[in-house]
């Protein structure tokens, strides 16, 4: 069976594989709810008029629940939002899958210096409430970027980030138990 990024989505947050008819329930829940509607926005976002409906839809909810989060942005499968809460990712930044996110994040640009540009982060990543990741830099998969952490530098793949500045600590498991349901 073909499972559909909002069903991958929605498997992170329970562990189950639901009907759309299910999903439609489970949206009661701001995250969720956030989610579906943002995937919309990015499925129909090309598309005159469902494009123009999705996204005006998709700006109510980012008032409603305080996620400034774009279409435009690219987000793989299997996103997570952890809490519901202000949170600002840049419609230039990338995620990949199975990526958890907290309240209070920033993923952002950086006008000048030289790391301007936007943020990569790869498959696996947890990012703990209030971190700050700015710049054109790149983040690995399978790291934990600790609450309250300001990430402005790449970071290899297996590691944890704390504090502020950020330092880097070697971790082959940094996000086990941290990650779960993966798709």
């Amino acid at each position: 069976m073909s499972y559909t990024t909002i069903q991958k989505d929605f498997y992170r947050e329970s562990g189950k594989w639901l009907s759309s008819w299910e999903i439609l329930k489970k949206c009661i829940n701001p995250n969720l709810h956030f989610i579906y509607v943002l995937r919309k926005a990015q499925k129909y976002n090309n598309k005159p008029v469902s494009g123009i409906f999705w996204k005006f839809v998709l700006r109510h909810y980012q008032i409603k629940y305080g996620y400034q989060i774009y279409p435009e942005t690219e987000i793989g499968e299997g996103f997570y939002l952890g809490h519901w809460g202000s949170l600002v990712i840049n419609p230039k930044a990338k995620i990949g899958k199975n990526c958890n996110i907290a309240q209070g994040v920033t993923i952002g640009q950086q006008n000048r210096g030289k790391l301007q540009g936007f943020p990569t982060i790869s498959d696996e990543v947890w990012i703990g409430a209030n971190a700050v990741i700015v710049g054109g830099i790149t983040i690995g998969s399978n790291v934990l970027i600790a609450p309250n952490s300001y990430v402005n530098f790449d970071v290899p793949a297996n590691s944890v980030v704390v504090g502020n500045p950020g330092v880097i600590y070697p971790a082959e498991s940094a996000t086990e138990s941290y990650i779960n349901n993966k798709i």
